[in-house]
């Protein structure tokens, strides 16, 4: 986690949130939308891959939501998907209305770990969007890395998000990039099924590969557990978790898994970890 500075110089306090305003909202699947914001004291929000901030739609409530852009370069980055009241507001946003921002938090991708490793990333839906900052720093950084694999899974063709940057990644020679859904007409040309059916055709050096994997909690169980089939050690993947996060920091309670609070130890964890945790019903 880290605190924003007020003008002074001081640490903003964590629960004081920051304003943007929204400079471009974009349409990206039926039900989710890709809004980009400017801090409105013109000081840029650093982050690293995998951290989340909370959003305030003024009037109505805050939640949290995951990085989705670059994060060495252009504005702040956030795609949603409409699901309550909170994402409903911060969807319908358009430009130069203002939000409230506290963050970065939380534990990110394992970006210095998977240096000089394979990278294996594996997406469910709008599981892609926590991994795009991740994408774009090992593109951006590629020498730094081994053999990079994208594995992407969604429901039809109309939920692929981030449709044109998917078929540019496709067309580099430096990334492989696989994407299936789970239902498709006719005119679908790609693969059908779920993203785990991607797994057996891909060969992996378990001795060499770090894997990230964000998507619906079941989707990514089962996920590690085809991973762990093809010899690659649970503390070698890691999953990004979601729970109703309220507070950020640890002191509500809201987001506890067992031990652990989604918002302050993860929200990446290795499956080592979580394994013990997933495999107890209603947790």
């Amino acid at each position: 986690m880290s605190e924003a500075a007020d003008p002074s110089g001081r640490a903003a306090p964590p629960m004081v949130p920051r304003i943007a305003h929204v400079r471009r909202r974009r349409h990206d699947a039926p039900d989710a939308w890709t809004l980009e914001l400017e801090m409105s004291d013109g000081a840029p929000l650093r982050y690293a891959p995998g951290q989340f901030n909370m959003l305030t739609a003024f009037g109505v409530g805050e939640v949290a939501i995951s990085m989705s852009g670059d994060p060495a370069s252009g504005p702040l980055v956030h795609t949603i998907r409409a699901v309550g009241p909170v994402s409903h507001a911060l969807t319908r946003l358009g430009a130069g209305q203002l939000v409230g921002v506290r963050g970065p938090f939380g534990v990110g991708w394992p970006m210095a770990q998977a240096a000089g490793k394979d990278v294996l990333l594996v997406a469910g839906g709008l599981g892609l969007a926590p991994l795009r900052p991740a994408i774009y720093r090992l593109l951006g950084e590629r020498a730094r890395f081994g053999k990079v694999t994208l594995l992407f899974g969604a429901r039809r063709p109309e939920d692929i998000i981030f449709r044109h940057e998917v078929e540019s990644w496709r067309g580099r020679f430096d990334i492989d990039v696989e994407v299936t859904v789970d239902h498709a007409g006719a005119d679908w040309r790609g693969h059908v099924g779920v993203v785990t059916g991607l797994i057996s055709r891909h060969e992996i050096d378990p001795a060499a590969t770090v894997a990230m994997v964000c998507g619906p909690e079941v989707m990514m169980r089962f996920v590690a557990m085809a991973l762990v089939d093809k010899g690659l050690a649970e503390d070698a993947m890691y999953l990004s978790m979601e729970r109703n996060m309220k507070c950020a920091i640890g002191h509500c309670g809201h987001c506890q898994l067992g031990p652990t609070f989604i918002c302050r130890d993860g929200p990446v964890f290795t499956f080592a970890r979580l394994k013990p945790l997933l495999s107890v019903k209603e947790l």
